[in-house]
């Protein structure tokens, strides 16, 4: 079983400016995880940008490489839970 992180609203956006900056298309970044062997299509890639789909570990592992960044850039301005 995968462990999936429940994605939101500024996830996604953080997710889209990345994408952006690496003036990649969703097409694109759905066809680099098909390469690294991840079943993504374009629209499941949009939905993680929506914040509607929540994203496997293994996934967001990838795409930190794909955009060559940080796990923190993924997720700038979320607040944490202090509840927990």
């Amino acid at each position: 079983m995968s462990q999936k992180i429940k994605t939101n609203k500024q996830f996604g956006l953080n997710l889209r400016k990345l994408r952006k900056k690496n003036k990649l298309t969703q097409e694109q970044v759905a066809a680099k995880l098909q390469i690294l062997g991840f079943d993504m299509s374009r629209s499941v890639y949009a939905q993680i940008e929506c914040g509607t789909y929540n994203i496997r570990i293994t996934e967001l592992a990838a795409l930190k490489n794909i955009f060559s960044t940080t796990y923190d850039s993924f997720f700038e301005g979320i607040e944490s839970d202090n509840n927990l």
